[in-house]
């Protein structure tokens, strides 16, 4: 199978700090993203936001785990790539756009090589699902930031 890709993007009634920063804020993120189970922060940056964690997440078809490296461009992106874990390559990014009047147009984006056994399991309509449900971090974040 090939590698899962997908973005999605949402208009949000916040400005992009506050979008870039619940974002950023990766240990409270199981709280707000559907798909995400744990965050375990292993390193942060001089920033004090998360440079290197432990993530567990539900893929619908298993339970993954990710250790990733985080980089940020506040207040317009935030960048994730995994450095070990159970599908074969993970690339992730946030895009904040400011579109003026306290609104945000928020972009996010996922690649994963899922490697050849989990890539069996997601063959047909189940790509099409494990997409859609990872994807949902971008709704979800427009649900907490316009609380």
């Amino acid at each position: 199978m090939a590698a899962l890709r997908g973005e999605r993007t949402v208009e949000i009634g916040a400005p992009p700090a506050r979008c870039f920063g619940i974002a950023a804020d990766m240990e409270r993120a199981p709280g707000w993203q559907p798909a995400l189970h744990s965050v375990d922060v292993l390193e942060t940056d001089a920033d004090g936001r998360p440079a290197l964690a432990r993530a567990t997440f539900d893929a619908k078809v298993r339970s993954l785990s990710s250790t990733l490296r985080f980089a940020y461009r506040e207040p317009s992106s935030i960048t994730f790539d995994q450095q070990r874990g159970d599908v074969r390559s993970m690339h992730g990014w946030w895009r904040f756009e400011d579109l003026g009047g306290d609104r945000t147009r928020a972009t996010y984006g996922l690649e994963v090589d899922p490697g050849r056994m989990l890539g069996l399991l997601l063959r047909g309509p189940a790509e099409a699902s494990v997409r859609d449900h990872l994807l949902g971090a971008a709704d979800a974040l427009k649900r907490r930031a316009e609380q």
